[in-house]
């Protein structure tokens, strides 16, 4: 939910509805766009300030000088960051991946070209992110949850460097000297199919770029362990491996496969804008995985007339505690939303002109907050809170009535949080699997890549889709294997995974193969950024019998060959393809 100027809602109404935050003196997390010296505002709030760029910060501060913070010239906008999730759920060969790493070949094996993997850590000991010597192929490792020591300019977390590795990796116990582990296993994964090299594996099961350097940022908060991240947190990964790529000289690819759902689904955040402007600095790539959405049933879409009603049902399962449901509509419609129970109670018809409204149904605290459009959005929207005051939220089928007072387009859109925060079992009855694509893998400047079943040709329909509304801003742009992926596994050898999160880094990995051919080699010096999109999207392998691009395989399948066979076209002819 983007935060509102305070003329339009109490700040600390605000920040209390969204989180657990109680008292004046409690530090939170707010995302600041800004212009001029926001360390002075943070001194002046007694604020820490990390600032990611001349336009972007996040300041951590007390709810109390919460509201002060608008009064400041310096401060443009402000948002609360959201949680986000992991999505966990032959194909180099599919891909065409292979023939492009032969000797024989292009004999790209990405060297030279650093890997960023923004997620739940890395197995370190891992022999597929050693080099032959035992050393580690990792440059920097940043584990936001231990506390101790961070890099400069941020405030928590702990940074290891490649020497502090090779230390830990040739002791008896290593994690005495890097007290950092993958508990989850997923960003082992998702390193292992971006960059493993194949060192503990017999049959060679390496990965896409096995000689690509490692920068690896463990996600989360001091004393975190959970799958649960939030929009800070990434946004502070970003910037950090950014600024490290450029420290050592190296192109970069970043690789993201978080996501949430809490959002507008149209790259108006700050979160995305700003991940959209790393995508424009140094020479850098960002893949993001589409999400896991598609078959989930919690996007709910229709188009309301002027007068219509619309019962929207929803079930949730047992043992959810808290639940969160955002609504997005053209703020020139007027609609009224109505809450009823499992049995029966309602809370009446809510109206608009109440910013914050409070209920309680079956023990459970039902928030509504109407929200304004902003400078950066012209779309309104509605957000739900359910929490359980002393349970579980009540479990069985629910009932949002959305009537239509004065209508002029009347589309809404509405999400409930993703997969892996509810399960499948909460869920629209009557779904929209099309815009299932989960933020912030709907930013416009990055990749955004879905999955497919490289073994049968078929989508896999698990995988985020995007939406025919806007053809200027249509999403996934490609596809990529995943399914029954075999990768690296922490604690040692290699598993198989499904999912969106390890179909983005096959072609994080083609992305790092495509820079070192370009930059490394001095084919092309500028192939990284939007170029390299441009060249993923016209080598995709599109399916017969579709239209393309379309919202679910995007401009098709990932297809590593006739995207390196156009470069070298394009690079001899000067753009005279034949």
């Amino acid at each position: 939910m983007s935060m509102i100027h305070s003329p339009f809602i109490p700040i600390d109404q605000l920040t209390r509805f969204e989180s657990d935050v109680s008292s004046d003196e409690d530090l939170m997390e707010v995302i600041v766009k800004y212009s001029g010296d926001v360390m002075a505002v943070g001194a002046a709030l007694g604020a820490f300030v990390e600032i990611l760029d001349p336009n972007y910060a996040i300041l951590t501060i007390t709810l109390g000088n919460l509201e002060r913070l608008y009064t400041y010239d310096e401060i443009e906008y402000v948002e609360l960051p959201k949680n986000l999730t992991y999505f966990l759920r032959e194909e180099l060969n599919n891909s065409c991946i292979s023939p492009v790493q032969r000797p024989t070949s292009f004999g790209l094996t990405g060297n030279g070209v650093a890997i960023g993997i923004i997620d739940s850590g890395i197995d370190y000991t891992h022999a597929d992110f050693q080099n032959p010597d035992g050393t580690t192929r990792i440059l920097f490792l940043w584990d936001q949850t231990v506390d101790g020591n961070p890099p400069e300019g941020f405030r928590n977390g702990s940074e290891f460097t490649k020497a502090q590795i090779d230390e830990a990796l040739a002791s008896d116990s290593p994690y005495e000297y890097v007290p950092s582990i993958d508990m989850a296993g997923h960003g082992t994964a998702v390193a292992g199919v971006a960059a493993g090299n194949g060192r503990s594996s017999d049959a060679v099961e390496k990965g896409v770029a096995p000689n690509a350097s490692l920068i690896i940022v463990k996600l989360g908060h001091t004393g975190s362990n959970t799958s649960f991240t939030r929009t800070t947190e990434i946004m502070r990964a970003v910037k950090y491996i950014s600024d490290k790529a450029q420290q050592v000289n190296m192109p970069v690819v970043m690789n993201i496969s978080y996501g949430t759902n809490n959002g507008s689904h149209d790259g108006n955040s700050l979160f995305e804008s700003y991940i959209d402007s790393v995508s424009d600095r140094w020479r850098s790539c960002i893949c993001v995985a589409s999400g896991n959405e598609g078959t989930a049933g919690h996007h709910y879409s229709n188009f309301l007339l002027q007068g219509a009603v619309d019962t929207v049902e929803f079930s949730i399962s047992d043992n959810i505690p808290r639940l969160y449901m955002t609504i997005w509509k053209d703020f020139v419609d007027t609609m009224t939303f109505e809450i009823i129970s499992p049995s029966g109670r309602s809370t009446g018809e809510i109206s608009p002109l109440q910013r914050v409204t409070r209920f309680t149904l079956d023990d459970v605290l039902v928030a509504v907050l109407y929200g304004q459009p902003t400078h950066y959005n012209s779309l309104q929207e509605i957000y739900i809170l359910f929490r359980g005051v002393s349970k579980p939220i009540s479990a069985g089928l629910w009932s949002l009535v959305v009537r239509g007072n004065d209508i002029t387009g009347g589309l809404f859109d509405i999400w409930l949080p993703t997969l892996e925060e509810v399960t499948q079992y909460t869920s629209f009855l009557r779904p929209i699997i099309l815009n299932t694509i989960t933020i912030p893998a709907t930013a416009n400047r990055v990749i955004s890549v879905g999955g497919y079943n490289s073994s049968l040709n078929s989508i896999a329909d698990f995988s985020g889709q995007g939406t025919l509304r806007n053809l200027n801003f249509m999403k996934p742009d490609l596809v990529a294997p995943a399914v029954n992926i075999l990768t690296t596994r922490a604690g040692g050898g290699y598993d198989r995974f499904t999912g969106t999160s390890v179909a983005a880094p096959f072609v994080t990995g083609s992305a790092a193969l495509m820079m070192e051919w370009g930059l490394i080699q001095g084919n092309d010096p500028l192939l990284y950024g939007q170029r390299i999109k441009a060249f993923l999207w016209k080598g995709a392998e599109r399916p017969p019998l579709l239209t393309f691009r379309n919202p679910v395989w995007g401009y098709g399948a990932l297809n590593l060959c006739d995207t390196m066979d156009l470069l070298v076209d394009y690079n001899q002819t000067g753009g005279a393809f034949s």
